[in-house]
């Protein structure tokens, strides 16, 4: 709680009150210090051997600021260990020892097995579908070679073919024409005399 010296006097200023305030705190850093006397230096007190302590010791005489610091922890270490200190915690989720882990019921073992004949003959069923999926792919690929063969070999007979029909046409037109026998009519020919090479006398 602070001080009534502390409190604004009535009708001071901010600034006047830090400006005491600052010179106050100069004249306490300005005295001398207060001679030390047998009277103020106090002895650490007599204090029980560490091994004998228990719950029922007074420790308060080990947290004496004359006490020296290792015994002081030796101490508060005894302490700490009593079993009053140590209960385990029920919620504490990190004690048990998870490498051991508990078998498995022979139910949920079942379940499991199904589950994995069902999860294997699915991906059995789906690489068997794959597979003739394969092959029909490849029939379908090699029935469309061959027709594409055949008409191939087709367009290229109809081709050839063509192509002869047009060198037998310009030779035909590049021949000479011949000109055909005249044929006479059957009343010349029958009105012809016989001629023969002997000639026969008249009687």
């Amino acid at each position: 709680m602070a001080n009534s010296e502390d409190k604004p006097a009535p009708g001071e200023e901010f600034l006047s009150r830090w400006s005491r305030r600052k010179q106050q705190v100069r004249e306490e850093q300005a005295a001398p210090p207060a001679a030390v006397t047998p009277a103020t230096q106090e002895k650490p007190p007599e204090l029980p051997p560490v091994e004998g302590l228990n719950m029922e010791s007074d420790f308060r005489g080990f947290l004496h600021p004359k006490v020296d610091e290792s015994l002081r922890r030796a101490a508060l270490k005894k302490l700490f260990q009593e079993p009053h200190f140590n209960v385990m915690d029920g919620l504490d989720t990190y004690i048990d020892d998870y490498s051991v882990s508990d078998p498995i019921p022979e139910a949920m073992l079942k379940t499991m097995r199904q589950a994995q004949d069902i999860i294997v003959a699915g991906n059995e069923r789906r690489e068997e579908a794959a597979k003739h999926e394969e092959a029909e792919r490849q029939r379908l690929a090699a029935a469309g070679a061959e027709e594409a063969g055949a008409e191939k070999a087709a367009t290229e007979k109809a081709g050839t073919e063509e192509a002869t029909d047009t060198e037998h046409a310009g030779t035909a037109a590049a021949s000479p024409a011949i000109a055909p026998e005249p044929v006479l009519p059957l009343e010349a020919v029958a009105v012809q005399p016989e001629i023969n090479d002997k000639v026969t006398p008249r009687s």
